[in-house]
């Protein structure tokens, strides 16, 4: 009877813990007063994971209707960071938020990193949930896998939004972020972060997949014009990274393209200023 005792405390111990964990799921850069509702990239009670390739890859369902999958941002990118979003999508889609490789509960796997990998990854996910086609949703680094993603499965993308990808070439701009750097920048999330990880002591090894990567990727005519699906091209117009001009540019290149700049924003513009980017995705949706 003592025995059962101690393994049901120790077991309600974890479950609090957990729990408690769960309550404090902040995203980068938020205000410490600032209180999620729902712990998205840690939900125990919508989480997943799928096998892609050589990486397992975690991922979150949500709601019901036509399924609109989230592609968060890269580094210091995470699932809840489109917290707002979900939980407005819910209400009338099935959102299907995924933790990109190396971030969160998702695995970074032993290949390099490549936007080819990143929208297998995304197919994976959503060969598992859905036979529909989708809506996609990507921000940044998953804006340039959204971009992807549409030009490589066009029968399975019918609509996109991507939020703050541009242009971008070798030599463009150099990526050499660090793991020292994130973490004098952020880091509360940065050991949030690290408590979600598979594998945390890849940190380091996430950091040089990305800026190799994007050191040598190409995101320009060549693949934005076979996109074959509307896409919403939106940005903020104080982004110093993607500036308005690559931005544009490469709205231009893809056929069915709509821009959206909103003002007094940079590069993060949906949590700087949600209501007008909200504003554009739900006319851009409902049309």
């Amino acid at each position: 009877m003592y025995s059962k005792l101690v393994t049901a405390l120790v077991l309600l111990f974890f479950i609090s813990t957990g729990q408690a964990q769960q309550k404090n799921l902040r995203r980068a850069f938020q205000p410490a007063n600032v209180v999620n509702k729902v712990p998205y990239g840690n939900n125990l009670k919508a989480g997943h994971y799928v096998q892609a390739n050589d990486a397992k890859i975690y991922y979150e369902v949500y709601g019901k209707g036509q399924p609109i999958v989230l592609l968060h941002g890269g580094l210091f990118g995470s699932t809840v960071e489109m917290a707002d979003f979900i939980d407005l999508l819910q209400q009338n889609y099935q959102v299907i938020a995924v933790s990109t490789r190396g971030h969160g509960k998702s695995e970074l796997g032993t290949e390099p990193l490549t936007l080819e990998q990143r929208a297998h990854d995304a197919m994976a996910v959503i060969n598992t949930v859905t036979k529909d086609s989708v809506i996609v949703l990507g921000f940044s680094d998953g804006g340039y896998s959204a971009y992807k993603l549409g030009a490589m499965h066009p029968e399975r993308v019918k609509k996109m939004i991507v939020i703050g990808a541009g242009e971008v070439s070798p030599g463009v701009r150099e990526f050499k972020f660090t793991s020292k750097m994130a973490f004098e920048m952020d880091k509360p999330f940065w050991e949030q972060q690290l408590k979600l990880m598979p594998e945390p002591n890849r940190i380091e090894d996430l950091f040089t997949q990305i800026s190799n990567c994007y050191n040598n990727v190409t995101v320009g005519k060549e693949l934005l014009s076979t996109i074959k699906c509307p896409v919403l091209v939106m940005a903020g117009d104080r982004d110093t990274g993607n500036p308005v001009e690559r931005v544009v540019s490469a709205a231009r290149n893809i056929p069915k393209s709509q821009i959206a700049i909103i003002p007094n924003a940079t590069h993060e513009c949906f949590t700087e200023n949600f209501n007008a980017s909200w504003a554009c995705i739900v006319s851009f949706l409902k049309k």
